[in-house]
């Protein structure tokens, strides 16, 4: 078959670079409105999209190259807790979590870690990071001496957690940090 003589819809093979930009920023019937929504404030005339760059799409869910980004978790969730007694009269009781952390490269990592390790995570998160931590770190639900172990109370805790980890390890600045790396890896003694 003679591929010159086929009719298509594409560009013009003679169109420059330009009008080949200007071509595919133009909006169309069945794009979504907000492609074309937000302008800079150069933008003056309404009628002209010459200026505006092309959308160009990338897709490196397969790419292998290093990530700049220090993120490596998709999702985190603390499925849930248990007591773990101490002595028979209950001295030296404590809570441990089971976190869920499912990975961008793999299959999910079960964590197990107590109140007191999330605490010491977030001390340092703070140290290292004085400026970011105001606004992006949210603070570890309260301890209680009176309810520590009531169903009601650590259920509240769990959820504090949860959203406390997840703060922690979808924020790149946090996640690439040696802090965090060594919360879930710890090093051994």
């Amino acid at each position: 078959m003679d591929h010159s003589t086929t009719n298509h819809a594409g560009p013009d093979p003679q169109s420059t670079e330009a009008e080949l930009l200007t071509q595919k920023s133009q909006p169309t019937p069945t794009s979504p409105p907000y492609w074309h929504h937000s302008r800079g404030p150069s933008y003056t005339n309404e009628s002209s999209n010459d200026h505006l760059p092309a959308i160009i799409l990338e897709d490196h869910t397969l790419s292998h190259a290093p990530s700049r980004s220090g993120l490596w978790a998709k999702s985190i969730v603390i499925d849930d807790y248990v007591i773990v007694r101490g002595s028979p009269t209950g001295i030296g009781a404590y809570v441990v979590y089971n976190c869920r952390v499912q990975t961008l490269d793999g299959g999910p990592m079960i964590i197990r870690k107590r109140y007191s390790e999330f605490d010491e995570l977030r001390s340092k998160l703070v140290k290292a990071f004085p400026q970011s931590t105001s606004s992006s770190l949210p603070p570890l639900p309260p301890k209680s001496a009176l309810y520590k172990f009531r169903p009601k109370f650590l259920e509240k805790r769990r959820e504090g957690l949860a959203y406390f980890l997840n703060c922690v390890m979808l924020n790149p600045e946090y996640a690439g940090s040696v802090m965090v790396k060594d919360f879930i890896f710890p090093p051994e003694q």
